[in-house]
């Protein structure tokens, strides 16, 4: 592991490997699901190769990475960071009423592997879909495989805790939280004696120095902060003020990059006193393709997020956008017309909050400015 002038980060949003992903690995688990309109988890199989061909099930657990695998490895992160939104259990347990209820089997767990993942942040509002066995065993599932959990635990200490790199002269401190707006339930927050997620029930001030408390227990000097959060809606590219004065006052309160979730596309950038917050890093892997409605915001098109944090404060020095499509379960390099689509609408709303994207020197990805 290289450790340079900057501590280099891989982020990926909404990472979800359960449900038709789980069907086309080798260890495919019960497609039983609970939905309305669709009783088998292959029927999203199915729609997915209506839209774009036969997926060659089974897969390698490599597959569904494509062209990224070779993307971070050419970077040299020194930690790959995402907001896995499914359970990975085999519990039959579906919370009722829930409408949607993702899972992988365990023994899909090297699709995680493959991608060299070093946290899961699980402060979201899938990781319960099978109950709390899930959970437990979601959450065992992934220590056992070399990787850290943050943001879900037995009780709410555990949930507060963070995930902790040490790279270095410096520790990665990595807090997870899920807000309401994103569909977490408010019974899924963690208690005192009862399992569950790091939930906070609103944007307002007390709420970000509560959080504040949690990074600031245990603070060395050399710490670098990461607050995942996953709020907001599925649609759209709006980013509310209430939403944009919680993200500031986190950095205010010594937070160093706000990695923000829950939106199905990439949303706006701002850096803010020299921190990056993103507020949507948009989905990276599910399997919603070939699902109707919704085209104006071409979903299919991904974004992994490559930042480079000063060892010294913190400060943003770099913020690569690394584009892909989403093909036969597959991520792949995009044709021209998509990625200069991507980088023109999401240029525009990052101009909207004081930044900007340019294409890099090669074309294939965009940096941010600011």
């Amino acid at each position: 592991m290289k450790h340079g002038p900057a501590v280099r980060l891989i982020l990926a949003g909404d990472v979800m490997t359960g449900r038709g992903i789980d069907q086309v690995l080798p260890c495919a688990g019960d497609p039983q699901i609970y939905e309305s309109y669709i009783r088998s988890a292959d029927g999203y199989v199915a729609l997915a190769e209506a839209q774009n061909g036969e997926i060659p099930a089974p897969v390698a657990f490599d597959y569904v990475w494509g062209d990224a695998l070779a993307a971070m490895a050419a970077r040299q992160p020194d930690c790959r960071l995402i907001n896995l939104e499914t359970a990975v259990t085999r519990s039959d347990d579906a919370w009722p009423d829930k409408g949607i209820n993702y899972r992988m089997h365990p023994g899909n767990i090297p699709v995680l592997i493959a991608a060299q993942v070093d946290i899961c942040s699980l402060a979201n509002n899938h990781v319960l879909d099978w109950g709390y066995a899930g959970l437990a065993e979601t959450i065992s599932c992934l220590r056992r495989a070399g990787m850290q959990t943050v943001g879900a635990g037995g009780n709410r200490r555990v949930a507060e805790q963070p995930a902790i790199m040490q790279l270095g002269s410096n520790r990665l401190r990595v807090f997870a939280c899920g807000h309401p707006g994103s569909g977490v339930p408010g019974e899924w927050a963690a208690t005192a004696n009862k399992a569950g997620v790091n939930f906070i029930g609103d944007l307002s001030d007390a709420t970000a120095s509560n959080l504040a408390r949690q990074w600031r227990d245990d603070h060395q000097p050399g710490d670098l902060v990461i607050v995942s959060i996953h709020w907001g809606g599925n649609w759209g590219y709006r980013i509310d003020q209430q939403k944009r004065t919680f993200a500031h006052r986190l950095i205010d309160l010594g937070a160093d990059l706000i990695f923000g979730h829950s939106s199905h596309h990439p949303i706006g950038i701002e850096v803010y006193r020299g921190r990056a917050i993103l507020y949507g890093c948009g989905d990276l892997i599910n399997d919603y393709e070939g699902i109707g409605g919704h085209e104006e915001y071409r979903a299919q098109l991904r974004l992994l997020y490559c930042a480079d944090l000063a060892r010294e404060d913190g400060a943003l020095r770099r913020l690569e956008l690394i584009p892909f499509e989403m093909r036969r379960f597959r991520l792949q390099d995009p044709g021209k017309s998509d990625r200069d689509w991507l980088l023109a609408s999401l240029g525009r709303e990052c101009r909207q909050l004081g930044a900007g994207l340019q294409l890099s020197e090669d074309g294939a990805s965009f940096l941010l400015r600011w």
